[in-house]
């Protein structure tokens, strides 16, 4: 069984991370650390469940931001284009607009 990872607690503030399942969980915390983490969380995250996971979910997630999405294509290999935040485009675009 594997440990629990220590994340930033502006990440999980909603769930109780003492009872949470990391593997049932994984498309979760992934999403949240993909969107909101710092540095720190990224390698955690890489040590628990290691880049092939997390680009694996990462290519599922329709609103992930295209800078995530480049970098996790760059690191990992797999093309922009299979992930779906490049290829489907939200009905009603983001309220902040960077």
């Amino acid at each position: 069984m594997k440990k629990e990872m220590v994340l930033s607690k502006h990440l999980l503030w909603d769930i109780d991370t003492q009872q949470t399942d990391y593997e049932a969980s994984a498309s979760f915390i992934i999403k949240k650390v993909l969107q909101f983490g710092l540095y720190s969380d990224w390698k955690e995250l890489q040590k628990y469940y290691g880049l092939k996971k997390i680009v694996e979910v990462a290519v599922q997630i329709r609103d992930l931001d295209l800078k995530t999405a480049s970098f996790l294509s760059i690191i990992s290999g797999v093309h922009k284009d299979n992930f779906r935040c490049y290829t489907i485009n939200q009905s009603i675009p983001e309220h902040w607009n960077f």
